[in-house]
């Protein structure tokens, strides 16, 4: 979910991607008696070194991380490896594809200390505890605000508005067989339209010219017209799927820093994600995984990640940067969906809208 990792690769409805099963192999010994204790994570695992250094004094353990590419792959590999794990936890599983990990027994139980403390809007799983929420964020249509006021155009604000014709070829989005945020844009698609109207809706889309890419960085910094990235590589798409963390990250990577953020928000397009870090069945470091995810729920890191993951914490009273609360505040009403509905439906969705929007 963070700036860094939105090209998230997530396979889904293909099966598990093919990789051979490789566990850790210095963990140290077995019932928790290491003082290394292994994080296995996507890509974009972000924390100042201050606030783990911090962690690492008072608990003992010294916290090694295994960054295992984006975050489907990091996932499906977990779930290959999960007799002879790389590590002792895992983080970066989101609720779109919750519902594999967990009907793969990736995880085992464990309350971290500090669940009380989680907004339970974003609390699930309660009867076993196999996954704790650490963050959250939402998947928008972000738009290139100089491109709107050049043409006198009001930005779009809803799902509705992106099949007017106002808008025809101006929206750049992820392919959702393949991409974190095309997967959460189908999903909100859905939540919005139901089972019998978001394909409609998506032909209605593929007519006013949507334009699918594969991932994430291609469609924000190559195809967007409203990122730094985009302007280098002179894009010309000024609506795009990415995050309501987005255009605070314009302002904070600036230089020199604009006085307001140069990409909005649609508000009415958001979908809501949330990641989930849990304990790794057959984890040689038992101990010290728990002692791991406890620190994931204190207040240190929650306030430390909105800077270095671009994500909101879940913990409450955790405070937020000032430039998220200017530049990206959440959604007021994001679209969501129960776990169990996208384990019922995801894989047939993506199959479905492969074949509608991409053939």
């Amino acid at each position: 979910m963070s700036i860094t990792k939105k090209a998230t690769v997530v396979a889904v409805g293909l099966g598990l991607v093919t990789l051979a099963a490789c566990g850790s192999s210095d963990a140290g010994s077995g019932g928790g008696e290491s003082k290394t204790v292994t994080l296995v994570s996507h890509d974009s695992w972000a924390v100042s070194k201050s606030v783990l250094a911090g962690f690492e004094k008072q608990s003992g353990y010294k916290v090694k991380v295994l960054k295992d590419g984006d975050a489907g792959q990091a996932v499906n590999k977990a779930i290959l490896t999960k007799d002879n794990p790389q590590g002792d936890v895992f983080f970066g599983v989101d609720n779109t594809l919750l519902s594999r990990a967990l009907d793969n027994g990736l995880f085992q139980s464990y309350e971290a200390k500090g669940s009380d403390q989680v907004d339970p809007q974003y609390r699930v799983d309660q009867d076993k505890h196999r996954v704790t929420p650490i963050d959250t964020g939402d998947i928008c249509v972000n738009y290139d605000k100089a491109y709107f006021s050049k043409h006198k155009l009001a930005p779009p604000t809803s799902l509705d508005d992106l099949i007017k014709p106002a808008y025809k070829n101006l929206l750049v989005t992820e392919n959702a067989s393949t991409s974190s945020p095309g997967l959460g844009f189908l999903l909100g698609t859905a939540a919005k339209y139901g089972d019998d109207g978001w394909s409609d809706y998506w032909k209605k889309l593929k007519a006013n010219g949507v334009k699918v890419v594969d991932g994430w960085e291609q469609a924000y910094n190559e195809e967007f017209s409203g990122s730094a990235g985009g302007k280098k590589a002179k894009a010309d798409r000024p609506l795009v799927v990415s995050y309501a963390s987005s255009p605070p990250a314009e302002v904070i990577y600036a230089d020199p820093k604009p006085t307001t953020a140069p990409t909005g928000v649609a508000a009415g397009t958001c979908f809501r994600q949330v990641e989930y870090a849990g304990l790794l069945s057959n984890a040689e470091n038992t101990k010290g995984g728990k002692a791991l995810l406890d620190f994931l729920l204190t207040k240190e890191f929650q306030e430390d990640m909105p800077l270095n993951m671009f994500v909101y914490p879940v913990r409450e009273g955790a405070q937020v940067p000032a430039e998220f609360t200017k530049y990206g505040p959440q959604a007021k009403d994001p679209e969501t969906m129960d776990p169990a509905e996208i384990a019922d439906n995801r894989d047939q969705w993506v199959k479905s809208w492969t074949s509608l929007v991409l053939k």
